[in-house]
């Protein structure tokens, strides 16, 4: 109850000469939302951070506040919605007005290779923002660790489980999970 909330929409965090872009689908209401940075400050962040510094995407295993010293290397996280959604689901017309937000982070990346969509929404949202494009995307459907090549410009896409505590902590989303994951985007990148 003593702590002071950011409480305002958030921008995407990390290295802007990325080759991964991390997409989220919103702010923790306790995690970004109070500390102020996308993946920040809450179970999520944390099993996340661990995952990614291993894999040398993070210069430390930990995101607790905006000014911990985390650095992302070669990574950029985002999210489809930019403010805590009530009960962690965010109606259409909030993705919708957001769109503009993420998309233009994309254009801003130029380097993207591969986007890791977290959870479905994201997932899905995204698989719409490349059919908006022109693109075919019929067989993208999620699965956990689900690898797709859309045709060139666009980045891979990879899908995992959300890294949240209800996937955590029961056993839907495991480090080993994660960690299979990142390791295809590892491959990807270094082929």
């Amino acid at each position: 109850m003593d702590w002071t909330y950011w409480g305002r929409p958030l921008v995407g965090f990390g290295d802007r000469r990325a080759r991964v872009l991390i997409l989220g689908l919103a702010p923790a209401a306790h995690g970004g939302n109070r500390t102020g940075r996308m993946f920040t400050g809450d179970g999520s962040a944390q099993f996340l951070m661990v995952a990614l510094h291993r894999f040398g995407f993070t210069n430390q295993s930990t995101s607790n506040s905006v000014d911990d010293g985390l650095e992302m290397k070669d990574a950029y996280m985002t999210a489809i919605v930019r403010c805590a959604p009530p009960k962690n689901k965010p109606s259409i017309k909030e993705i919708q007005t957001c769109k503009n937000y993420w998309t233009e982070e994309l254009r801003f990346l130029p380097g993207i290779k591969v986007v890791l969509a977290l959870g479905r929404v994201a997932f899905d949202t995204y698989v719409k923002f490349l059919k908006n494009e022109g693109f075919e995307t019929r067989s993208f459907k999620f699965n956990h660790g689900a690898f797709y090549k859309p045709p060139s410009p666009q980045p891979a896409l990879v899908a995992s489980y959300h890294p949240s505590r209800q996937n955590t902590q029961t056993g839907r989303l495991t480090p080993q999970m994660l960690d299979s994951v990142l390791t295809k985007i590892q491959q990807y990148l270094n082929s």
